[in-house]
């Protein structure tokens, strides 16, 4: 292929979709996306030994982190809002205790003890905490907001 035509290529930008094919209506939040890849290791960790990050007086969290992926317990009381937010990150939810009461893509879902939702990257949602409740959040990549700290629409 000759320089001409090399040139001449444009790179096609694509939105981000949500599972309705539509584009997401709010821009994920920035810096949630590592810049450095970590090292991967072997590691066991007993959640009694990680101290519950304290977000507000309703929500609180531990993480685990590592190379490509991030565990999360996040402890939520009755009536906390998680905000709406979008991120790059892709995120598996499962609650453990109590329900969250999610809204996403136009709808409106009620995730109970021992229930699973995924959410896709880029997709704007917020949740409520319809009784104290334990969850596992797991994204991929990790949240390195959450990890340096910089997520203030949780604080």
């Amino acid at each position: 292929m000759d320089m001409k035509k090399l040139k001449s290529r444009k790179k096609v930008r694509r939105q981000p979709a949500t599972t309705s094919g539509k584009p997401a209506a709010k821009v994920a939040l920035s810096g949630t996306i590592p810049s450095k890849p970590r090292k991967a290791e072997l590691r066991h960790v007993p959640w009694s030994t990680i101290p519950v990050e304290e977000l507000n007086p309703l929500l609180g969290r531990q993480l685990v982190v590592g190379q490509n992926i991030m565990l999360a317990r996040v402890l939520l009381k009755k009536g906390c809002v998680v905000p709406e937010h979008s991120h790059r990150n892709e995120q598996v939810t499962f609650v453990l205790a109590g329900a969250l009461k999610f809204w996403l893509d136009g709808k409106e879902i009620v995730v109970n003890k021992g229930e699973v939702l995924t959410i896709p990257p880029n997709m704007p949602h917020k949740a409520e905490a319809l009784e104290d409740t334990d969850d596992l959040d797991v994204f991929n990549p990790p949240r390195a907001d959450w990890m340096n700290k910089t997520d203030a629409y949780l604080r």
